[in-house]
């Protein structure tokens, strides 16, 4: 965020970062290697002075921000805005600004719990990265980085975690958000696989696809954006594909359940089309498809 002018400092919170009172945004955090050193409340301070500069709107989450200065230590807290620069230039795009709290405070308990030898465990890492790409790259080179930084293992698990705070500071959805969509398309795989009586391999691009499409249409159910009536392609699917229809509707009133959300048969469609595929290949290209 450019600020033009000199800016007042309000408050320094340790020697790299401070408050500075703006005169559009209220309020702004100025961190930068001993940017707070020896200042006093009412001196002037150039952003440029600033490695970063950026804004926290939501009341809790300043308060939260703010009492995480005072508890961890500032080095990391160097770190951490480092990181999360690293994360801008990677992606090419500035990050919503609660990054600076989140991956933070996540980051600074996770490293604690594993000199602790807290083993760090997610069920879901696969499904993630299956789900953001882009952004499990992204926090794959961050974790080597940071291993580097701290003298540290960091289990690939933690890589998956790292992805969805990303993912929640570009898309602007709470992490509990994307924890809950994670655990929903897990769930949903365990409905298909208990009802084909198969495991299916991760690894397979019908897999992958299959992951978007669970995602997809959380999208659509969410934003209220449904695909185009497919009345024409349900009635063949009830009667050709009667096994895979069913499962597909297992896993709607499953959704519809979840989401406290009316689901449109249309979903059960594309759903069906893709059990079909994936039920084929878990029969080894048996000619029986459902």
């Amino acid at each position: 965020m450019g600020v033009v002018g000199m800016l007042k400092v309000k408050k320094v919170l340790n020697n790299n970062a401070l408050i500075a009172e703006h005169p559009a945004y209220d309020e702004v955090i100025l961190l930068g290697k001993g940017i707070g050193f020896n200042k006093k409340a009412g001196e002037s301070i150039s952003n440029a002075d600033a490695e970063k500069l950026f804004v926290l709107k939501n009341p809790e989450e300043r308060e939260q921000y703010l009492q995480m200065l005072k508890e961890i230590d500032e080095n990391f807290i160097g770190i951490m805005n480092d990181a999360i620069s690293f994360i801008e230039d990677k992606l090419g795009t500035t990050l919503n600004e609660h990054i600076h709290t989140s991956l933070t405070d996540h980051l600074y308990f996770a490293l604690k719990r594993l000199k602790n030898g807290v083993e760090i465990k997610n069920p879901f890492r696969f499904e993630i990265e299956l789900a953001y790409p882009r952004e499990y790259a992204v926090a794959a080179e961050l974790t080597e980085w940071l291993e580097k930084e701290l003298s540290v293992n960091i289990p690939e698990d933690e890589v998956g975690f790292i992805t969805l705070h990303i993912h929640s500071a570009i898309s602007k959805a709470s992490i509990a958000n994307l924890t809950k969509r994670t655990q929903i398309v897990s769930q949903l795989i365990s409905i298909v696989e208990n009802s084909l009586k198969v495991t299916l391999d991760r690894s397979d691009i019908n897999y992958s696809r299959f992951i978007r499409h669970l995602h997809f249409a959380l999208d659509r159910i969410e934003s209220g954006k449904y695909v185009e009536n497919a009345e024409f392609l349900k009635d063949v699917l009830q009667k050709e594909c009667s096994f895979c229809y069913s499962i597909a509707w297992k896993m709607i009133k499953y959704m519809q359940k979840q989401l406290k959300k009316k689901i449109p048969e249309a979903e059960s469609v594309y759903l069906t089309l893709h059990l079909q595929r994936l039920y084929n290949i878990a029969q080894a290209g048996t000619a029986k498809v459902c």
